[in-house]
């Protein structure tokens, strides 16, 4: 798959909200996931597709409620892609609200090997 079709296919899956089946289709075995900041319970860097996929099933463990997503066109360049993310969430515990994000890849022999985000 080029670039362009994977940031296609990795945005449509956010759309539907299937995270874990776009990491595991799309993921190379080492890749990394990298957050702006230490968050409660999660680390700033993640290495490995099942350990973030695990990283995932503990962020979805912590949904309460999911009203949808919002996933803008990707913007390729190169080997990597971009694309905004708005959740619409209510976390246990907390307040229904939305999760806005910028989501980067960097993709090498057809598969994401990096994966940042910023808020």
């Amino acid at each position: 798959m080029t670039v362009q079709e994977i940031a296609i296919k990795l945005a449509e899956y956010c759309r539907t909200e299937k995270y874990e089946q776009a990491q595991q289709e799309l993921y190379a075995a080492d890749v990394i996931s990298i957050e702006p900041d230490t968050l409660s319970g999660f680390e700033k860097e993640t290495h490995g597709l099942q350990n973030i996929l695990e990283k995932g099933r503990k962020f979805q463990g912590m949904v309460e409620t999911s009203y949808g997503s919002t996933v803008s066109a990707p913007l390729v360049a190169g080997n990597s892609f971009a694309f905004t993310l708005t959740m619409d969430l209510k976390m246990k515990g907390r307040e229904r609200s939305q999760m806005s994000e910028l989501c980067v890849y960097v993709v090498q022999d057809g598969k994401v090997v990096s994966e940042q985000f910023f808020w």
